[in-house]
């Protein structure tokens, strides 16, 4: 498989046509997906959600097992067989001469890859960097701004673990103030987090760190609101978007934050070991490298990839995943994650002692969600679930609340959810079978 790396940058302003991939076997396997496409683009996106027919396509390609139902893609999620390969091709053309085929070919193109997260995102390609996870990303975030002791930082109790422990330690190295607030869990109204924030803002907050997505539940928060609210009290903002980028559709003005960072091998599909950083142009002065770069970088995005030598091939891989990405449609890929959210959560909100923790609002989640069975350690049933059916789920302990996050994904097929609904019925009406 070969990808003319011009024609895939000419076309980025384009959608990043598919007309970049000139390979016969991941070209017909993305032709596939596209003619699929074409033959629904009559129906709304909420429409072609509905249509298995379309979907189908959709399942076949990607070259995941059917003996796991793999309900937990919020952690990191299976590649489509074209960004494997790609990846695989990428690989062993930077094993000839080594030095000179990786830094001198492969390295510049992750430019190309840069123009296309930055459309994808809305917003410049000088505003983009290519990271390995969301925590690296938030980590040059978190570890790169000046702050003071006693300066505070606002967040919840429900952020992300590693980014609390980055906050930690700033507070236990420089005296810095964490001040983490409880938000409600499945609201009424999502303005109650809103409300949340601003309640605890004080004259020594300088910073917020918000999740887009809380990883635990999959809460959708206001982050607009709350980057706004920050902006009008100087107050510098950090959106977590780790779970939500290319989950369901938005972009970079939808936030209005002065960061953002994400991890691309959850929901965009890409290798492992691949994301994506944005700092507001005007803001890359002001933050440190993660790892020192020279001072002549210091306007430079590309300061945040000084990580020394890192293989080219997973960067370049990014790509395919943006075309299969745009392929399917941010917004009919959206509806189609909230519909098979919604399926398995409308069948078990009748049985009894099932219960949420997460909104059935469609602006508060998507494609994550977390239940409960009254009387069950969820522990234990994420244990029986997968032992006993091969159901591959995420128990959630929290000290505010405990249940299952269920997440499915594109290439979840309905038959594996009623099968997953049917074990569970079982449970809540029977128990948990004795060892």
């Amino acid at each position: 498989m070969d990808i003319d790396r011009r024609n895939f940058l000419s076309s980025a302003g384009k959608g990043l046509g598919l007309m970049a991939l000139s390979s016969s076997v991941v070209g017909s396997l993305l032709s596939n997906v596209e003619a699929a496409g074409k033959a629904i683009d009559h129906l709304s996106p909420l429409d072609a959600a509905l249509d298995e027919d379309y979907w189908s396509t959709i399942q076949q390609a990607f070259s995941v097992t059917r003996g796991i139902v793999n309900l937990n893609n919020g952690g990191v999620s299976p590649s489509p067989r074209i960004v494997t390969e790609a990846f695989v091709r990428y690989t062993w053309q930077q094993e000839d001469a080594t030095a000179y085929t990786m830094w001198q070919l492969l390295e510049p193109q992750s430019e190309t890859i840069r123009t296309g997260l930055a459309e994808m995102f809305g917003c410049d390609a000088e505003e983009i960097a290519i990271t390995r996870n969301a925590s690296e990303s938030l980590e040059i975030l978190l570890m790169g701004l000046d702050l003071r002791s006693g300066d505070e930082i606002l967040t919840t109790t429900q952020d992300y673990p590693r980014m609390l422990t980055t906050l930690k330690q700033r507070e236990l190295r420089e005296g810095l103030k964490l001040n983490l607030i409880k938000i409600p869990i499945a609201p009424n109204n999502v303005d109650d987090i809103a409300a949340a924030f601003e309640r605890a803002v004080t004259p020594r907050t300088k910073l917020i760190l918000i999740s887009h997505q809380i990883n635990l539940t999959g809460q959708i928060n206001p982050v607009k609101k709350v980057c706004q609210m920050g902006r009008a009290r100087g107050i510098e903002t950090i959106v977590d978007g780790a779970h939500s980028f290319a989950q369901f559709d938005f972009k970079r003005d939808d936030l209005d934050c002065d960061y953002f960072g994400t991890s691309l091998h959850k929901w965009t599909y890409a290798p492992k070991g691949t994301g994506l950083l944005y700092v507001r142009k005007e803001k890359i002065p002001k933050i440190w490298a993660l790892m020192a770069s020279e001072n002549k970088n210091k306007n430079d995005i590309r300061k945040f990839e000084e990580i020394g030598t890192h293989s080219a091939a997973m960067r370049l891989a990014i790509g395919e995943a943006i075309l299969f990405h745009n392929a399917i449609g941010g917004k009919r890929k959206e509806e189609r994650l909230r519909y098979l959210s919604r399926y398995w959560m409308n069948n078990l909100k009748a049985i009894p002692k099932v219960g949420f923790n997460t909104s059935f609002d469609p602006k508060q989640s998507c494609a994550i969600a977390n239940f409960k069975v009254e009387g069950i350690d969820p522990v234990a049933l994420g244990g029986y679930l997968m032992s006993k059916h091969k159901i591959y789920t995420t128990p959630i302990v929290h000290e505010e609340f405990t249940g299952i996050r269920i997440t499915p994904n594109v290439y979840t097929t309905l038959w594996e959810l009623d099968r997953f609904c049917d074990v569970v019925a079982d449970v809540a009406k029977k128990g948990l079978p004795k060892a």
